[in-house]
């Protein structure tokens, strides 16, 4: 039995002339949980849409389960809880009867008592038709729908879109039990506080095409590093000019740096005016994400 859950391979999707996605390869294992990041129009939605076989895609290749996501779809969806980026959902049902409804479509009928422990938690109220929720009250419809038969595979797109902060934390506490439970998750997503509260693993989407996969400390260590340096005697701009590093700040202590490249290098020049203290500085999941885009292809939306 393969360790990847979700497997793409050159899996590319374009809207007429223009590029949705493009030459995506993708791996999701067993049991993690993995968060797809980009911004709007990045390319998430287009990629899930493809393992939902929502639409089919231009070439390429999705496997979900060791099962190809076009060939055989239904039986692929009878272990997933999907929730997609737009909701449609039968505004005349209350929310009661519509959950009572998915449930009987379900090969295996979920424990009515989870889907109403589900609601609970998020604070919906089911009596209510669907047409009066605000959005953030049709997104909880549409997470209690994904959880609620306990899936192998739970694929969310902006999962937290509407939401208040407090319904959020929420959220991830079910994203963590699901996954303590056995499930796996693909979890899109452009909020990276969440991704680095809650995946294993992270893909980042620009433009259409995948650009990095790392493990969530993996990516914030290594990709690079901020430093602050004390001094007996600090030096002077020049001095510390280097190929590969960002001076971000000083006073009359010290100075802190970016190190993206050379860091021996870097070490030995700031030995040589003295160091009298040195302190790494943690670089969060969002530096590294506005580190990969910069402002002027996307990094301004997040």
């Amino acid at each position: 039995m393969s360790d990847y859950i979700i497997e793409t391979s050159g899996l590319s999707v374009y809207y007429g002339k223009h590029r949705g996605i493009l030459d995506v390869d993708l791996q999701v294992e067993r049991g993690e949980v993995f968060g797809f990041l980009g911004p709007n129009g990045a390319g998430k939605t287009t990629t899930q849409r493809v393992l939902m076989d929502v639409i089919r895609p231009t070439r390429g290749k999705a496997h979900i389960f060791g099962r190809d996501c076009q060939k055989e779809g239904v039986a692929i969806r009878e272990r997933i809880g999907y929730l997609p980026g737009e909701l449609n959902l039968y505004g005349e049902m209350r929310a009661e009867e519509f959950f009572k409804m998915f449930a009987s479509l379900q090969k295996n009928s979920p424990d009515p008592l989870y889907w109403r422990s589900l609601a609970e938690r998020l604070d919906l109220d089911t009596k209510r038709r669907i047409r009066q929720f605000s959005r953030g009250n049709k997104q909880k419809v549409g997470i209690v729908m994904a959880f609620m038969n306990k899936p192998d595979l739970l694929i969310l797109d902006e999962p937290t879109s509407g939401l208040d902060p407090l319904v959020q934390q929420t959220v991830l506490e079910l994203v963590r039990e699901a996954n303590q439970a056995g499930s796996t998750v693909f979890f899109s997503t452009h909020i990276l506080p969440e991704a680095q509260d809650v995946c294993d693993r992270v893909g980042i989407i620009r433009n259409g095409q995948l650009v990095a996969t790392e493990r969530v400390e993996d990516l914030t260590t290594q990709h690079f590093k901020r430093i602050r340096f004390n001094f007996v005697t600090t030096p002077l701009p020049d001095a510390v000019a280097e190929d590969g590093v960002i001076e971000i700040s000083r006073d009359e202590q010290g100075i802190t740096l970016e190190i993206h490249s050379h860091l021996d290098q870097v070490m030995q020049k700031m030995a040589s005016f003295g160091i009298t203290d040195i302190e790494t500085i943690p670089v969060s999941l969002e530096e590294i994400f506005l580190a990969y885009y910069g402002k002027e292809n996307g990094g301004t939306h997040v």
